[in-house]
C-alpha cells in the first residue's frame, strides 16, 4: 500500500479504490443517475445505472444498477417511496450503494450526459462517508457529440437527440441502465468518429 495512504482514516474500500488509480484503465464505464432535482448541495440520488465497455464492445455481464433509498430526504420533503417498493431494481441505503459503485467503478474511464453534475454528486455522497472526490477520468458525451457534429458551445442536446443524430436504435427507458446502454452504444460511435484511442 502507498505509504501516504496507510496513515489516512479513509474507509478501506476507499484506500483500495485509490489504489486502483495509481493503474491507467482501458475500460470505460457510462454513467447514468437519477436524482431529486439538479442541486447537488440539497438533492441526492434515486437510482445509479452503468455499463462496462472494453475493446471497443459493450459489456452487459459487467454492469452496475441500484436504488438508493432515501427515506429521511423523502419524508423531509413529503414524496412517496411508492416507486421504490414496486422498483425490481436492487436497493440499498445510499452509503451501501456509493461504496458498491466505488467498487465497480475502479480506475475506469467514466462517460456521462453533462458528467460533471453526476460526479459532484456522487462527491457529496462521498462526503457523507469521510471520503475524497472521485479521482477517475472522465468524458462527457455531449461534449464529444458538439465537436463531432461542429454544434455551438450554446446548444444542449439530450440524450435522446444524440442516439437520433447517431443513428443509434431508439428505446424507451425504463431504468438508469437503459439509458447507460444507449449512451455506451453512442459513445462507441463517437470514439470511433473521433478517433479517440
Amino acid at each position: 500500500m502507498l505509504d501516504w495512504l496507510k496513515n489516512k482514516k479513509y474507509p478501506e474500500f476507499w484506500k483500495s479504490y485509490l489504489q486502483k488509480q495509481e493503474e491507467k484503465s482501458e475500460r470505460y464505464v457510462t454513467l447514468s443517475l437519477q436524482a431529486t432535482g439538479l442541486n447537488p448541495a440539497k438533492d441526492v440520488i434515486l437510482s445509479i445505472g452503468a455499463v462496462g465497455i472494453q475493446n471497443n464492445e459493450l459489456r452487459i455481464g459487467d454492469s452496475f444498477e441500484v436504488i438508493l433509498l432515501q427515506y429521511i430526504y423523502n419524508h423531509d420533503n413529503g414524496f412517496s417511496n411508492e416507486f421504490i417498493f414496486e422498483s425490481k431494481m436492487p436497493k440499498c441505503i445510499e452509503g451501501e450503494g456509493i461504496e458498491k459503485l466505488i467498487n465497480y467503478l475502479g480506475n475506469a474511464v467514466i462517460i456521462g450526459h453533462r458528467v460533471d453534475f453526476d460526479i459532484e454528486m456522487i462527491n457529496k455522497a462521498l462526503e457523507k462517508l469521510n471520503c475524497g472526490r472521485i479521482k477517475n477520468e472522465a468524458l462527457d458525451l455531449e461534449i464529444m457529440f458538439k465537436k463531432w457534429n461542429e454544434s455551438s458551445e450554446d446548444k444542449k442536446f439530450s440524450i435522446e437527440e444524440i442516439a437520433k443524430a447517431l443513428k443509434v436504435p431508439e428505446i424507451e427507458y425504463e431504468s438508469t441502465t437503459e439509458e447507460a446502454y444507449t449512451m455506451g452504444l453512442c459513445f462507441l460511435k463517437l470514439k470511433k468518429y473521433l478517433r479517440i484511442e
